[in-house]
């Protein structure tokens, strides 16, 4: 998927639902805000877009009448903003949904569920399997900003949290030793290690974050400015054509997605406190 140049598009009218995917269509391309994150959306070694997000973005745009997608690559934490401000015109990171979110944005269904997991020393000597073990272990975590592993680790009394740019930041935090665990999403956690070939470092098994004493799945999906129903919906509507037919699994296989990964949530469940 190559980039292509495009001007900023604006949301002037949003009355009964905005006309962005109209003028989308009239324009023949949409921008992509991409948070660097493997393999959900990145720019690879060739200089072009990759990751599972902009995969499945460029088949639904085509469907609805937009042939192009230009990445526009930030920071995971300045995704919301970003979009919110017209840089971009959908968020395409595979951004979990959370109630904070869902005031800000307006999400598309997810595409997958997801648990977390740790990047730790090989052997694991400081057995650090849960967000619990770290905060009993008055050990550092590591993990990206914006992340929602923040605010799991805050929950389990963890003390002592950096942000770091990346998950390649962070799995070298913790061969470094500045980090005792660079916690993230289980495919980002293996797909990093896989990527580095690295010796020093191991993941451990998947972890279930606990809110407020309950167990979180947490699950990602596409994300549009609030005004842009429309969008939203005709979005929605290929992409569950995607789902019922098999094919979103066969898209997402190959960068580490498994079918147990594919849901059934709606952004609804998701957004409820």
């Amino acid at each position: 998927m190559g980039a292509v140049g495009c001007s900023r598009v604006s949301t002037a009218d949003v009355k009964d639902g905005g006309d962005l995917l109209e003028r989308l269509r009239a324009q023949g391309v949409v921008k992509l805000g991409l948070a660097g994150e493997q393999p959900y959306s990145y720019i690879g070694k060739d200089g072009e877009m990759t990751g599972y997000a902009p995969e499945v973005a460029a088949r639904i745009f085509e469907r609805l009448g937009v042939p192009r997608v230009q990445p526009f690559p930030t920071e995971f934490g300045s995704l919301i903003s970003g979009l919110n401000s017209q840089q971009f015109d959908v968020v395409a990171a595979g951004m979990y949904i959370n109630p904070e979110r869902c005031q800000q944005v307006l999400f598309a269904d997810p595409e997958y569920q997801m648990l977390d997991a740790f990047i730790v020393r090989k052997g694991n000597p400081k057995n650090l399997n849960d967000y619990k073990d770290v905060a009993e272990a008055g050990a550092t975590l590591a993990t990206g900003v914006g992340y929602a592993e923040i605010g799991y680790a805050e929950d389990a009394g963890v003390k002592n949290i950096m942000t770091l740019p990346d998950q390649l930041a962070g799995l070298l935090a913790v061969e470094q030793g500045r980090a005792d665990v660079f916690a993230g999403t289980a495919v980002t956690v293996r797909n990093v290690i896989k990527e580095t070939k690295s010796k020093r470092v191991e993941a451990t098994e998947e972890i279930q974050p606990i809110v407020d004493g309950e167990p979180v799945v947490d699950a990602g999906a596409f994300a549009f400015r609030k005004a842009e129903t429309n969008l939203r919906d005709a979005f929605n509507r290929e992409l569950h054509k995607m789902k019922d037919s098999g094919e979103l699994l066969r898209i997402m296989r190959p960068f580490g997605f498994s079918e147990e990964q594919m849901t059934d949530l709606t952004a609804e469940e998701k957004c409820t406190p």
